[in-house]
């Protein structure tokens, strides 16, 4: 099995390049927000309610995709899905997928910060 591209650095680099000074905002702002969508999937697993889990999963999703979290983004998707079918059962292992795959993209985001 392949390892899962966990950072698109082209799209960070040509972010950083656009940014200029405030890219280290961009992604602490980033990480801050997805640690709060994180909290906010737990709970709202809990919950089964299907369209905010699938909202708050979308917009995590899509935060992700544009600051190059490839694999994060798609795990995000998988939740958006089985929110929209209602496949409750398989929600709190989805989004313990997607905080494992956040802790190694928050590393390598600080890690390319430097």
């Amino acid at each position: 099995m392949n390892d899962p591209q966990h950072l698109d650095y082209d799209a960070l680099n040509a972010l950083k390049e656009v940014m200029e000074d405030d890219f280290g905002f961009l992604i602490e702002t980033y990480l801050k927000d997805s640690s709060d969508r994180l909290v906010a999937l737990h709970e709202l697993v809990k919950s089964e309610n299907a369209d905010l889990i699938r909202r708050t999963a979308h917009s995590f999703k899509g935060s992700s995709s544009n600051l190059g979290a490839v694999f994060l983004a798609s795990l995000c998707s998988v939740v958006e899905r089985n929110a929209l079918d209602q496949k409750f059962f398989t929600l709190p292992e989805d989004v313990s997928r997607i905080e494992a795959e956040f802790l190694i993209v928050k590393q390598k985001m600080l890690d390319f910060l430097g």
